[in-house]
């Protein structure tokens, strides 16, 4: 009989597994509490998921039922964001302000979520006040189906690096810095996997590896602010996989690894029998800020040579090789189809939309946005406004014209929602008119990262474009003074971000949201609300409008 639970229950820690006759379903319960902990040698106060941090690795595979029951210990609201994570149809469990209302001190909410048709490297971390700041992030890997084929053979083991700079002033503190209406200086160092080394320092190492084994590493920067360039003394890294899409596999002594982005690679332990360093450090900073940590072949007792391999130098070098990356056309990803396959090149635009970053002082206080707005979060999240048919008494859409000023020079506080239509295929510039590093991520999609070049974007530029094996990935770097377009169909129903992965901006108002409304309003296209869903803000205590058939 479909659908009936076989049997089958799988016991691990804090997890149960059970499989039916669809696609299986994981357990999960995750508490949420305030810990100490010293980073970077200084006593101060953190957020745990299960008393780790980092928080627990979230094992998953394509199409997974993944079901996680948060409690909430904290003494105040909390929310957590798969980052990469497209929730199709799905957008209730995103876990963003201006989809979600956050979990209340004291009290629980589940999410359930499914990988559809993904697999990749990816992250989870909070998204309500500055949360992140102090913690609750961790890794979040989704494997291939045993169906389908991986283009490269099974590795000894897979591990999760998790990179960041890192700040020893507490979240709340920082809180009340950006409020009073200041920018945050330089972070005070770089962590991996929650701690920092130091080189000829007694490190107990991170990771350990057999001679002649080969083991995936896959590299996400959790942080805040900084591009970090990830090298490993004596050993090359082989690209596999990022951001969810198998890539060329070229060989790479460094790799800069920008806010919000992953990249899966390969190494093998093909050197001497010793202790190695692996090797994070800030580019495009004014100060260099770095950190190590120990890679041990199995057996051994000789430590890792204090000699340490260089950073590359200037953001030129760190743009080719963003031109390096190409997507593995016959591969196949979470699909038995080639990735390839889909011909992105061939689509017809049907709209263009440029969005600008900018600075500004607003009442005294420093803000960011794009194209002359700076997003504000709203008490009622936007996609339930909208749900509920409230949206007028919480929100305008279409504040910002797809076209900006060709100079902005002061910003709009106000709620930021673009209204795209259903099933269009959209190009996005994102035009970066500073002298600083950008990185952007999308909510609920992965997009072809076309083209970055210095200087400003027009029209003749799309003549520059990859249309055949550019990388189908969620965020995008956009260097100073510079350009990257980005191309997609927006067939995913719901209210989703485009943020900068900078924290400070981000909080700041350098944030918007697409609504993307199904005409049919059917489970065809997005799933009904959950029945589960906390209501706040103008919805609170009103009656879930009539399902979707």
């Amino acid at each position: 009989m479909e659908g009936r639970l076989l049997t089958v229950l799988v016991c691990l820690v804090s997890t149960v597994a059970i499989v039916n006759a669809g696609d299986p379903y994981f357990f999960h319960t995750w508490n949420v509490t305030y810990g100490t902990a010293s980073p970077l040698g200084v006593p101060q106060k953190v957020i745990l998921i299960n008393g780790q941090f980092p928080g627990p690795n979230l094992n998953s595979t394509s199409n997974n039922n993944v079901v996680i029951n948060v409690f909430n210990h904290l003494d105040e609201p909390f929310l957590l964001t798969w980052s990469g994570i497209q929730h199709r149809k799905n957008c209730w469990q995103d876990g963003v302000a201006g989809t979600s209302c956050p979990i209340p001190a004291g009290q629980n909410f589940t999410y359930h979520f499914q990988p559809k048709d993904q697999i990749g490297s990816y992250f989870y971390y909070p998204t309500t006040s500055l949360h992140r700041f102090a913690g609750g992030f961790g890794g979040l890997r989704v494997n291939s189906r045993l169906l389908i084929p991986v283009p490269y053979a099974d590795p000894e083991d897979d591990y999760t690096v998790l990179l960041g700079d890192w700040y020893t002033s507490g979240h709340t503190a920082l809180k009340n810095f950006l409020d009073s209406g200041r920018t945050l200086g330089l972070p005070n160092g770089v962590l991996i996997n929650g701690k920092s080394g130091k080189v000829g320092g007694k490190n107990e190492p991170l990771f350990t590896m057999k001679p002649g084994k080969t083991y995936k590493y896959r590299l996400c920067n959790v942080g805040f602010k900084s591009t970090l360039n990830f090298r490993i003394q004596n050993h090359k890294m082989k690209l596999v996989e990022m951001e969810g899409s198998h890539v060329l596999q070229n060989d790479y002594d460094s790799l800069d690894v920008h806010v919000g982005q992953c990249f899966s690679v390969l190494v093998t332990a093909d050197q001497t029998a010793k202790d190695y360093y692996m090797v994070a450090s800030t580019r495009f900073l004014k100060k260099e800020l770095s950190t190590v940590g120990v890679i041990r072949y199995e057996g051994s007792n000789v430590q890792a040579s204090t000699e340490l391999p260089k950073a590359p130098v200037g953001w030129a070098w760190s743009l080719n090789q963003f031109r390096s990356f190409r997507w593995n056309l016959t591969a196949s990803a979470a699909r038995p189809n080639p990735q390839g396959s889909y011909h992105y090149g061939r689509i017809n635009i049907t709209r263009s939309i440029k969005l600008v970053n900018s600075k500004s002082v607003v009442d005294g206080k420093v803000r960011f946005g794009f194209n002359g707005v700076s997003h504000v979060d709203t008490e009622t999240p936007l996609k339930l406004a909208e749900y509920f048919q409230m949206s007028e008494k919480v929100f305008k859409y279409n504040v910002i014209k797809d076209e900006p000023a060709s100079k902005i020079t002061a910003l709009t506080v106000q709620p930021n929602v673009l209204n795209i239509t259903f099933r269009t295929f959209v190009e996005i510039i994102f035009e970066n008119h500073e002298k600083s590093m950008q990185s952007f991520h999308l909510d609920g999609y992965s997009f072809f990262a076309v083209a970055s070049e210095p200087g400003r974007w027009t029209p003749e530029k799309r003549k520059n474009y990859n249309l055949l094996d550019a990388v189908s990935r969620h965020t995008v770097q956009v260097y100073p003074k510079s350009w990257s377009a980005i191309l997609l169909t927006f067939d995913n129903a719901g209210m989703w971000n485009i943020r900068s992965e900078n924290l400070e901006r981000r909080y700041l108002g350098e944030q918007l949201y697409v609504s993307v409304l199904s005409p049919e309003k059917s489970l065809r296209d997005e799933y009904n609300i959950p029945l589960n869903t906390n209501l706040c803000g103008i919805v609170k205590g009103l009656p879930l409008p009539a399902h979707y058939s």
